[in-house]
């Protein structure tokens, strides 16, 4: 499992202050507007999925597919919020980005047992412990936006170590979403680190 936001060498200022003040408008707004509704399908799908995998051990390719599609889409739109990237985020469960990706195995089987556990004690063992951690490193992430917007804003460049933090909490929820979805049977580590 990859989970990529490159880092860019320049980043454009005026792209920086118009995500900044109207990011909400222009990228927000539609975005988040299609994907409230494609994540209810994809709720939908899921709970499909769910019962599938119970009977057959197997999770429907087409269902993989689009639920992944819909994390990649996620993820197009907040590294732009978060101002990793610039560009504007395409549309659609299959569009693809050349800043952001996320890869994984199609899984041939998925074990029935952590598909269980994961449906009903997942909120105590992935997201109360994770939810605790991702609460602070949200704040900080936070904070680091801001510094990172004035830093971008005044050299056009994004340092490396703030973008890989800062990165790292939408590489931490996006392992979490995976696992929960029961698109993989490991465990997400405790970090926002590239990890395999």
């Amino acid at each position: 499992m990859k989970i990529t936001i490159k880092h860019q060498e320049k980043y454009s200022r005026g792209e920086l202050l118009l995500r900044v003040f109207f990011g909400w408008l222009y990228i927000g707004l539609p975005h988040y507007f299609l994907l409230f509704f494609a994540s209810i399908w994809g709720a939908i799908l899921l709970f499909v999925s769910f019962l599938i995998i119970l009977f057959t051990g197997s999770y429907p390719k087409s269902m993989f597919e689009y639920q992944l599609g819909l994390l990649k889409w996620s993820n197009r739109v907040s590294a732009r919020i978060y101002n990793l990237v610039d560009g504007y985020p395409a549309f659609g469960i299959k569009a693809s980005d050349e800043m952001t990706d996320i890869e994984i195995e199609y899984p041939e089987t998925v074990s029935r047992g952590h598909t269980l556990l994961r449906f009903f004690l997942g909120v105590i063992y992935v997201f109360i412990p994770h939810g605790f951690i991702l609460f602070f490193r949200m704040i900080a992430v936070g904070f680091l936006v801001f510094i990172a917007f004035w830093i971008v804003l005044f050299t056009g460049e994004y340092p490396k170590g703030i973008h890989n933090f800062n990165a790292g909490l939408i590489r931490w929820s996006t392992r979490i979403n995976l696992y929960m979805y029961y698109m993989t049977d490991k465990y997400p580590p405790f970090t926002g680190d590239e990890v395999e």
